[in-house]
């Protein structure tokens, strides 16, 4: 099958991101990055069972943490997790991410993988005040320029600049071309930053955002070679043989999308 045929047969949470829980590590990593501290007001946007805001509150003491997400279950664990740590429950809502109110926010976490909501939210976080900056995972906001990067991690910050997606590669990578070493070495950072070290679940991942890295370059004429180095050839090969999954097909494909 072809690989959007794979991602579609997937469980909806699995592809929202629902039920991806960042590991703590990668929290206060991304807070370091942030440079949060007694002066932000952050939102983690889909806070699942509340680990971030607790970090947030607890180690890098913002002035105030709201986790957002529509999910009862979470919110309920959030809570419970404020109450065994003498946190405020109030810092947790049962709401849409689309909806919820955010204007006083001068840092947000935000991973979502629905464009439908990303568009949305787009548009919403170009109304925040100026400096105000959005952390998401893997790549920028659409058609925005990363104001820093520390791979897999992105910080989008208002007012946006506009970049089309080779210029976003460019910051995002920082590098002019993309060979197999460097798309294995980026989708690694993407993999240990958000799994949960399932040695074989990891390696199928890292395999698959590799060669989506690879042949994204490839179309957008980044690649450092002009021909399929041996290793990409090998792992579409793997992909097709070991679990029915096809990609040599997104190749000259510029709306690849994973």
């Amino acid at each position: 099958m072809k690989i959007e045929e794979y991602i579609k047969s997937l469980p909806n949470d699995i592809i929202s991101g629902n039920e991806v829980q960042l590991p703590e590590r990668s929290f206060r990593k991304i807070f370091e990055f942030l440079n949060l501290n007694e002066n932000d007001v952050f939102y983690h946007l889909g806070c699942g069972d509340g680990e971030g805001i607790k970090i947030a509150l607890q180690e890098f003491h913002v002035k105030k943490a709201i986790g957002v997400d529509n999910s009862k279950e979470k919110i309920q664990q959030a809570k419970k997790l404020a109450e065994d740590n003498d946190l405020n429950g109030e810092n947790f809502l049962c709401q849409d991410t689309v909806t919820a109110k955010i204007d006083d926010a001068t840092a947000i976490l935000f991973w979502f993988t629905d464009i439908e909501i990303i568009e949305k939210m787009k548009k919403r976080f170009q109304s925040l005040q100026d400096g105000c900056k959005i952390v998401t995972i893997w790549g920028p906001l659409p058609e925005c320029l990363p104001a820093q990067v520390d791979f897999p991690y992105i910080i989008n910050q208002v007012p946006f600049k506009h970049a089309n997606l080779k210029e976003q590669l460019l910051a995002t990578f920082g590098i002019k071309c993309i060979d197999f070493v460097a798309a294995w070495e980026y989708a690694e950072r993407y993999t240990k930053a958000i799994a949960s070290h399932n040695t074989e679940n990891d390696r199928f991942l890292t395999i698959l955002q590799s060669l989506v890295i690879w042949i994204n370059a490839k179309n957008l004429g980044m690649t450092c070679e002009d021909d399929i180095p041996v290793p990409i050839k090998n792992y579409m090969e793997i992909l097709k043989r070991n679990f029915g999954i096809e990609v040599e097909h997104l190749l000259n494909d510029t709306n690849l999308k994973f």
